[in-house]
């Protein structure tokens, strides 16, 4: 299994450009950038694509940035996360501060984050917001592409389970049990269903201030090997009772009074 921390302290930070590795504070917005602040700031971009000396590289699955209000950058670019500091001016946006995990990925080319991060940290950024989609261009004409994703729904969204954790520390699903379980949460019906890895199941739900009271839930009663039932035990026993629920985005952490938690993300 592979085991991370939730808030990514334990994971190596590094340069992503060396001119910025060792800038420091928050980035800016100044009177001037209103266009470009205002049009980039507080949603979630998809990163489609990377054009470079006319090539086009087709992102991976998951890689995307937010940009805050406050100038702070979050993002992840196929596999490893990274943030950063914008500054804007007019319509351009210059990213500083820059910083990155360092894991491998087996279904992520490196060559890809390689390409993505010369591109990003290559000066100021022209940016053009049309039809929801954002256009990043450097000095020398290389693209990045991004699409603005809507939040994900709290009912209605089939969540897939992808980490079940005790406190701070986060637990990736066995590879069995990998991309099969997930809940929907039905407001008229009132009730949590789903597949909890081998089993399905569902349960009563009340959804009230930041929380969520499960019933005890009815399910099947299928035997599957051995790393799925445990994965199914320990999401089973996370959903118990009143959980609370923080929702960011397209991903939602559900929290048991003992301190279990499921990580989910809206299936697409």
């Amino acid at each position: 299994m592979y085991r991370q921390r939730l808030i990514l302290t334990a994971l190596t930070l590094l340069p992503l450009a060396a001119a910025c590795g060792t800038e420091t504070g928050s980035g800016s917005v100044g009177s001037d950038a209103r266009d470009a602040a205002s049009s980039v700031t507080g949603a979630h971009w998809t990163i489609d694509s990377v054009t470079v000396d006319g090539k086009t590289h087709d992102a991976p699955s998951g890689a995307h940035v937010e940009i805050g209000e406050n100038g702070r950058v979050q993002g992840n670019s196929g596999c490893n996360h990274f943030s950063a500091t914008a500054t804007f001016k007019g319509d351009s946006i210059d990213l500083g501060d820059t910083s990155s995990t360092e894991m491998a990925c087996d279904d992520v080319p490196a060559s890809f984050e390689t390409t993505l991060t010369r591109t990003l940290t290559a000066g100021s950024l022209k940016t053009r917001v049309k039809d929801q989609r954002l256009t990043l261009t450097t000095g020398d004409g290389d693209r990045v592409r991004l699409s603005k994703e809507q939040d994900a729904s709290l009912y209605g969204t089939k969540w897939r389970v992808t980490a079940l954790g005790d406190k701070d520390v986060a637990e990736s699903l066995p590879k069995g049990a990998d991309g099969k379980a997930y809940f929907v949460l039905d407001e008229d019906k009132g009730t949590l269903s789903g597949r909890f890895g081998c089993n399905s199941g569902t349960a009563k739900a009340t959804v009230r201030d930041g929380h969520i009271t499960l019933g005890t839930p009815k399910t099947t009663r299928v035997m599957c090997d051995g790393s799925l039932m445990k994965a199914e035990k320990s999401l089973l026993s996370a959903l118990d009772g009143r959980i609370d629920y923080r929702l960011n985005h397209r991903t939602i952490t559900l929290t048991s009074t003992n301190g279990e938690t499921v990580t989910a993300v809206a299936d697409k």
